[in-house]
């Protein structure tokens, strides 16, 4: 697919949505007999009709027909029609969308994106999708795909690419009951690069650099592009490539984040201005999960006042728009991320400030920012955590992480040769959510003596490291490493706003 051109539907031939060089052969016509046996699968009436109206309507460049089609009668068809399988094969619907190649890659993505909702895909459909991605992915970034898709399908592209990755990372972390030969063909899966780390990675990365977002948001920065307030829409244009640069971004620094990278999920961020109306603000789960996971990353660098700034913009965001939520599976997903932000910023408001966690005038540094609706939300969700929290029980950030905390994964497959019992097959599994459970206990635990440190030296003037470390009944040494933990966390590295949110220069206060 790569380096072929792809037109969008011209009136010169509207007999086919993209034209290419030479005409390709029908989906349907190929030598493999399961392939011709799925193209004569039965379709139902109404996803014949779907299928025909669906294409017209991406061929013609309509995105608001698109985007309730997408939306809404998608869902409705397979609520009343495949509500425990799957929908019918890309070879069985091809000839009702005159065998384009393109838009038979669309109508898999949402094919497997169904299979991923309804059950658990195998492995063979996790390949299947994987390279339907990869060809998808080719097309737009090689190609001269020239349509309008609505904003909120680009994102959830993105945003289900990522979900079957970490979902991949998950299966392949269980080893307890995979045949020989489901690990061999896992195994093949790995050699192949199928939802590896650096490959996810490398496709979002390519569609970021040619689109050229981050020249146009540079533009729009200094006013010379209007990108945000037109919603990337162009129709003199394709808004494809550009959104899905866009919203790679935005991927991109979920991926890192996913793999405990967080200095460098920010930098991924730079050219995107947070603190202002954008593309990520104009789809709901893009502006849930950017702020979810951006506050995740400051909460883990120990900026709590960043995270709780974060959390809070989402959280009131939430809170006024999950009544208008049209799909009940993306409410579901809006409320469980709310809860999680919920537990993030209990913890933020307890860890930001000045160092102390008892609750005091460090917790008030970061439990200002928070709007009066999430604050009182706050207390009567979290009061007995917080309370527990402020006196240092560490069993109660632990369990609030727990919850709270995104699911890691490992950037490769377990180490050959590994035992495949039942707990060390678990255990390799989790080996990326313990890391960093151990990384943010760590530092909690390092804020435990914190608190009497700072009532010492508020009542001397000067005393001896000798003295102090009897009164705190710890070592000398382990005084001077709490000496330097109370130093730096006296003082707070904000981000004040435009871009560069990783801070430096302007972005620190």
């Amino acid at each position: 697919l790569i380096g072929v051109s792809y037109t969008f539907f011209s009136r010169a031939r509207a007999s086919r949505t993209w034209e290419h060089p030479e005409r390709p052969a029908p989906f349907v016509a190929m030598a493999d007999a399961s392939a011709i046996a799925k193209a004569n699968e039965p379709v139902p009436d109404m996803v014949k009709q779907f299928v025909a109206y669906f294409y017209r309507h991406i061929r013609e460049k309509n995105v608001y027909e698109t985007l309730s089609m997408y939306e809404k009668s998608f869902g409705a068809i397979s609520e009343r029609y495949f509500k425990a399988s799957a929908w019918p094969s890309v070879e069985a619907i091809a000839k009702y969308a005159d065998d384009d190649h393109v838009f038979c890659l669309l109508y898999k993505e949402m094919y497997f994106r169904h299979v991923y909702g309804k059950a658990t895909p195998t492995l063979e459909q996790r390949r299947e999708s994987w390279d339907n991605y990869a060809n998808l992915f080719s097309v737009i970034t090689h190609g001269n795909v020239n349509m309008q898709l609505p904003n909120l399908w680009l994102w959830e592209m993105i945003d289900e690419f990522i979900y079957q990755f970490q979902s991949f990372c998950q299966f392949r972390g269980k080893l307890a009951g995979k045949s020989k030969e489901e690990l061999k063909a896992l195994e093949e899966c790995d050699a192949k690069g199928v939802w590896a780390a650096d490959a996810v990675i490398n496709f979002l990365a390519q569609m970021a650099e040619r689109s050229g977002i981050a020249t146009v948001l540079e533009a729009e920065r200094v006013g010379s592009m209007k990108f945000s307030e037109t919603e990337g829409y162009d129709y003199a244009a394709s808004n494809v490539l550009r959104t899905l640069g866009y919203f790679s971004l935005v991927g991109m620094a979920r991926v890192r984040i996913l793999l405990g990278d967080y200095e460098g999920a920010l930098k991924t961020l730079d050219p995107v201005d947070l603190d202002k109306p954008g593309l990520f603000t104009k789809v709901a789960g893009a502006w849930v999960s950017t702020s979810y996971h951006v506050g995740f990353a400051y909460f883990m660098l120990g900026r709590y006042t960043d995270a709780a700034r974060c959390f809070n913009s989402s959280l009131v965001f939430v809170n006024r728009h999950k009544v208008a939520a049209t799909r009940p599976y993306s409410l579901d997903l809006l409320l469980k991320k709310q809860e999680q932000m919920y537990a993030l910023c209990a913890m933020a408001v307890i860890l930001g400030g000045n160092g102390s966690s008892n609750g005091g005038a460090s917790a008030d540094c970061a439990a200002r920012l928070l709007e009066e609706g999430v604050a009182g939300a706050l207390r009567e969700k979290h009061g007995d955590d917080m309370a527990r929290m402020a006196q240092g029980v560490v069993s109660a950030f632990d369990e609030a992480f727990s919850f709270a905390c995104p699911k890691f994964v490992t950037p490769g497959g377990p180490p050959a040769g590994r035992d495949q019992s039942a707990g060390d097959a678990a255990n390799y599994n989790e080996e990326a959510y313990r890391a960093q459970l151990k990384r943010f206990i760590a530092e909690v635990s390092s804020r435990e003596k914190l608190p009497t440190l700072r009532s010492l030296l508020k009542l001397y003037t000067s005393i001896s490291v000798p003295k102090l470390a009897d009164l705190m009944e710890i070592s000398p040494d382990a005084l001077r490493e709490q000496l330097e933990v109370l130093r730096r966390k006296s003082s707070v590295t904000e981000w004040r706003g435009g871009g560069r949110a990783p801070g430096g220069g302007e972005g620190d206060g």
